[in-house]
């Protein structure tokens, strides 16, 4: 699946990136230098998020709509939705 590869190799950025902030904070680096590589830590969680999201909605929700378990399906991905906004 693209989806898995790109997702996992995201989340390997994400592990490097947060190690740098780690190193920054450790260094005493600016709060404002801090923030700002937080803040790109944090939308590319978001990205990684929506990719996710779509894959989720193209392959399990049009699979559980051919099973007939579509409501099941969109309940759990509410659910799932409500915590990540959170």
């Amino acid at each position: 699946m693209v989806a898995v590869t790109l997702v996992v190799n995201r989340l390997a950025r994400i592990e490097g990136h947060v190690g740098a902030i780690r190193t920054m904070v450790l260094e005493g680096r600016s709060c404002p230098d801090v923030l700002t590589q937080l803040a790109a830590v944090r939308s590319a969680v978001d990205q990684v998020g929506r990719i996710v999201l779509s894959d989720h909605l193209a392959h399990c929700v049009v699979d559980a709509a051919r099973r007939g378990t579509a409501r099941r399906t969109l309940a759990e991905l509410e659910a799932a939705l409500e915590r990540y906004i959170k």
